[in-house]
């Protein structure tokens, strides 16, 4: 499997390089699984989080690099340490071991054969909660097709519809082409939303989409392909929890707060369209406080 990283073509950058031999592309990932951060996590979807928390990896790097990320100490700052697969199958069966309901992989593609290969050794010692594939969404069909038999739940953005705006903020060309159908490939895998009789996902894909100030018209034409595309078999995740970070002062458009009179009105048009299946949030999770403190804990 480890192959792959010998002409790295994970992601749409398609860089080509041979990362068992030290190089580096677009993500600045090499050979090593390198992560930032495990944790029980309480603040994701309740169906996820549960009572007892999501097992949550939170792996170093990303492929798409938002302006905007909320999480840029490791998607850009390279904090993280590194880890053997041996070490990534373990931490596994830890999370289990806390009473974690799943096993969450954050920002993951970069690391998919590596994963890959420590869920081997995690299930054949045991490992037999949910694996969740949390994901920007700018994938490349080939990868997810990877994972078909590992992942239980994926979890993926809709950031963008218009090309220009993936380009601005992510400088990432055609990402809704990417991301659309990457998640066509996801649901093909895993079908219909099934929950346990605790109400805690089982399998299905939830679809994560954040608002950004002054997108609300490229937020309905998301809303519209999901609902025309899928209809009530994957589930809606609607965020109202942008907070400007990073980079985001380069941009005046989007350098402040969501406006709420937006989110509400994004609300009410799901109801109109006949959506039923959909997580909506509070106002007050707009906030740094719900940011994690990437601090190697569980590593």
């Amino acid at each position: 499997m480890l192959e792959v990283l010998e002409s790295c073509k994970l992601c749409p950058r398609n860089c080509g390089i041979n990362r068992l031999k030290g190089e580096l592309g677009y993500c600045n990932s090499g050979k090593n699984i390198k992560i930032a951060k495990v944790s029980l996590h309480n603040w994701e979807e309740p169906c996820i989080s549960g009572k007892n928390g999501s097992g949550t990896i939170f792996f170093s790097n990303c492929s798409l690099k938002c302006v905007f990320c909320q999480n840029h100490e490791i998607s850009s700052e390279n904090i993280g340490k590194e880890v053997s697969i041996k070490r990534l199958s373990e931490i596994f069966l830890e999370q289990q071991k806390r009473g974690a309901h799943n096993i969450n992989l954050v920002t993951p593609t970069h690391y998919v054969p590596q994963i890959i290969e420590a869920l081997k050794i995690s299930k054949a010692s045991g490992l037999n909660i949910p694996i969740l594939f949390n994901t920007s969404g700018y994938e490349n069909i080939e990868t997810i097709k990877l994972l078909e038999g590992y992942i239980d739940v994926y979890l993926p953005d809709i950031k963008y519809f218009n090309n220009k705006y993936s380009q601005k903020y992510s400088n990432a060309e055609n990402y809704f082409a990417y991301a659309s159908n990457a998640v066509k490939e996801m649901f093909s895998q895993v079908g219909n939303i099934k929950f346990n009789k605790d109400g805690l996902i089982e399998k299905g894909v939830i679809i994560r989409h954040l608002m950004l100030p002054g997108l609300l018209f490229d937020s309905k034409k998301i809303i519209d392909y999901i609902y025309s595309t899928f209809g009530d078999s994957v589930y809606l995740s609607l965020m109202n929890q942008y907070v400007p970070m990073h980079n985001a002062y380069k941009f005046p458009e989007i350098n402040k707060s969501l406006n709420y009179k937006h989110y509400d009105s994004m609300i009410d048009y799901c109801l109109s369209l006949g959506i039923k299946n959909a997580f909506i949030q509070e106002e007050g999770t707009a906030s740094k406080s719900f940011i994690p403190d990437f601090d190697l804990n569980g590593v």
